[in-house]
């Protein structure tokens, strides 16, 4: 009996853990590089520099995403009755023109990255943000501190608490 105890306890100790929610990004993900829509080269870091001191959405997401593309009505919501924070959508196309007709076709409103990693989710920057589902959500406040790190789609409730 205490084994079954032990080995459940481990396992609920592993999985509680893979969910944990990070405070802050590695160094890894602060030095990835994004692309803006006028094809200039900016680090993460950068790009979160600039809002220090508000709060922050970040969407990670790609025009070929149904699960994505779903979700903007929900985010649309979002971005209305929160108008006060800075909204940043960081793309997983695999082409800089994919990821443009993906922003004039769905009328995405905010700050707009491109990651140019041909190992898209896989590469790089979505492993240093240990993406593993798009459209993934993460929200920054105040000094670069990460509050929620890991949010999807079913998570607006979620999200729209921590933004309260």
């Amino acid at each position: 009996m205490k084994k079954i105890l032990l080995i459940l306890s481990i396992v609920m100790t592993t999985i509680s853990c893979s969910n944990a929610q990070q405070k802050q990004f590695s160094e890894q993900a602060l030095n990835g590089t994004l692309t803006t829509s006028e094809g200039k080269e900016i680090s993460f870091k950068e790009v979160l520099e600039k809002h220090k001191g508000k709060t922050v959405l970040i969407e990670v997401w790609a025009s070929w995403c149904s699960d994505c593309v779903k979700a903007m009505p929900k985010l649309k919501e979002i971005q209305k009755e929160n108008s006060d924070v800075v909204y940043i959508f960081i793309s997983m196309d695999k082409t800089m023109d994919k990821w443009k007709d993906g922003i004039k076709k769905h009328e995405i409103v905010g700050e707009h990255y491109w990651v140019n990693d041909e190992k898209g989710m896989k590469g790089e920057f979505g492993q240093s943000i240990d993406l593993d589902w798009i459209p993934r959500y993460i929200i920054v406040r105040g000094d670069m501190e990460v509050s929620l790190y890991r949010a999807i789609e079913k998570d607006f409730d979620k999200i729209n608490k921590e933004l309260k």
